[in-house]
């Protein structure tokens, strides 16, 4: 485990340098995440055991949080870091999520005012969790509406807590070489 630094304590070309490799780490991590949603077949989603695969999923979820949260604390970047691993979380999470959708439209057709294929149960779980909601596409059966209300109370739940503990775990990294202020 090397020293950690600030970004900002960076010459220009490694930072340059850092940020580019963050940027693409972002996005492979998307791209893995993104080809495994898609190559799973939706038929694959009707089999039983839903909430299994809930509670499979949450411990995935949590997981990797605490995988990504012991990565920032070891980081010679922590600040980087942090911003990858949000960027993996949000994605899992969103996945996640979309997964959940998919399956309900796929075993209760009438719990959305569509059909929902892979691509518009990401689409529909994206435009929740920005809080856009075009209404588009609609939950039409209770458990379509909780499933839904989840997802906008677990959004909060991401955006607050998750991010405040990669926060913390990337000025307590900081704070390993850096006894002052982190940021």
């Amino acid at each position: 485990m090397g020293t950690a630094h600030r970004l900002a304590d960076l010459d220009h070309r490694r930072r340059r340098r850092a940020v580019l490799r963050a940027v693409l780490a972002v996005a492979a991590t998307w791209a893995l995440l993104g080809a495994v949603y898609y190559l799973v077949p939706a038929r694959n989603y009707l089999e039983e055991g839903a909430g299994a695969r809930v509670v499979v999923g949450g411990a995935l979820f949590a997981g990797v949080l605490v995988w990504q949260i012991r990565r920032i604390l070891r980081a010679p970047l922590p600040q980087l870091r942090a911003i990858e691993a949000l960027g993996a979380i949000i994605a899992l999470f969103l996945l996640l999520v979309a997964t959940t959708y998919l399956a309900l439209s796929h075993t209760s057709p009438a719990s959305f005012n569509q059909h929902l294929d892979h691509t518009r149960a990401l689409y529909f779980t994206i435009s929740i969790f920005s809080t856009v909601g075009f209404g588009d596409i609609v939950p039409r059966t209770d458990t379509a509406r909780i499933l839904v209300s989840a997802q906008m109370l677990l959004d909060l739940i991401l955006l607050g807590a998750v991010v405040k503990l990669l926060v913390t775990a990337a000025r307590t990294g900081l704070g390993r070489a850096h006894p002052g202020p982190p940021w």
